[in-house]
């Protein structure tokens, strides 16, 4: 019986990849909310906990 290690370096890639885009989008967008004055930080506030208050 062999193994199929495909479907597992798939989920790493991606995992990978997943990993590097939000972090690329999320720390600069935490830097904006922690250290700007705008009147629409409470929006984009309230849009970065969305997915915490709302599960899929």
């Amino acid at each position: 019986m062999t193994i199929d290690w495909q479907p597992l370096w798939l989920t790493f890639r991606l995992a990978a990849l997943t990993t590097v885009l939000l972090l690329l989008i999320g720390v600069p967008l935490a830097y904006w909310i922690a250290y700007t004055r705008t009147r629409f930080k409470p929006l984009f506030e309230a849009l970065v906990s969305m997915p915490l208050v709302l599960p899929p």
